[in-house]
C-alpha cells in the first residue's frame, strides 16, 4: 500500500509541475466572464467500460457504466467527479461482485484534446456484508470535438479483509467509451 502511495504522489507532483510551468500572469482588461472556449465549462460524459484482469489475479474480467462530471479550470486541467456500477466475474467460479464506485480525479492535457488522468475513491458494495474498500487509477485518453471521449486505464481495487467476498488487491486494463455534453 505504501508503494501505491507514494506512486500516486509522485504522479500528482509530476503534473503539477507540468501543469504550472507555462502560466502567466492575467490582466483585467475586461468584466466579461470566462466563456467554454477560455477554458472554463462544465462537461458531463456518460461511458461504458470493459476490462480484463491480469493472468494472476482472481478476477477474469469486468464491465461496467458511469456518469462523469468534468469541470476544465483551464485548457491544461480539469477536475473530475464519477459515480456508476462495475460488475468483477471472478475466474472459473459464477460469483460476481458488484459495487458503485464513487470517485474523484484530475486530467491533464499535454497536448490539446489530449488527456493523462488520475482517479481516486471508493466503492460501495452492493451485494450485503461485502466491502470495497478503495479505488485508483491512472490513464491517458483522448476527447474528439463532436464529445466523443476515448481512453485506456488501469483500475486498481484494495479490498477489506472484512468483506464477505474478500479479494487481494488486483485491478483491470480498462477501456473506457464515453460521450460528453457540455453544460
Amino acid at each position: 500500500m505504501k508503494t501505491v502511495t507514494k506512486l500516486f504522489a509522485t504522479t500528482l507532483t509530476a503534473l503539477a509541475i507540468l501543469t504550472t510551468s507555462n502560466l502567466k500572469a492575467q490582466t483585467m482588461d475586461s468584466t466579461e466572464p470566462m466563456t467554454a472556449g477560455s477554458g472554463m465549462a462544465f462537461k458531463i460524459g456518460v461511458g461504458v467500460n470493459g476490462g480484463l484482469f491480469p493472468d494472476k489475479s482472481e478476477m477474469d474480467y469486468g464491465y461496467g457504466a458511469d456518469v462523469k462530471l468534468q469541470y476544465d479550470l483551464s485548457p491544461f486541467v480539469a477536475v473530475t467527479a464519477s459515480g456508476g456500477y462495475t460488475r468483477l466475474k471472478w475466474k472459473g467460479s459464477p460469483l460476481k461482485f458488484e459495487f458503485i464506485p464513487l470517485l474523484g480525479g484530475v486530467r491533464v492535457f499535454p497536448i490539446e484534446r489530449m488527456y493523462l488522468a488520475t482517479e481516486l475513491g471508493s466503492g460501495l458494495a452492493i451485494k450485503d456484508g461485502a466491502n470495497m474498500n478503495f479505488i485508483y487509477t491512472g490513464g491517458l485518453g483522448y476527447e474528439w470535438k463532436n464529445g466523443l471521449d476515448l481512453g485506456v486505464k488501469y483500475e486498481g481495487y484494495v479490498n477489506n479483509s472484512a468483506s464477505d467476498l474478500y479479494f487481494m488487491k488486483t485491478g483491470q486494463f480498462n477501456l473506457r467509451l464515453a460521450y460528453n455534453f457540455k453544460l
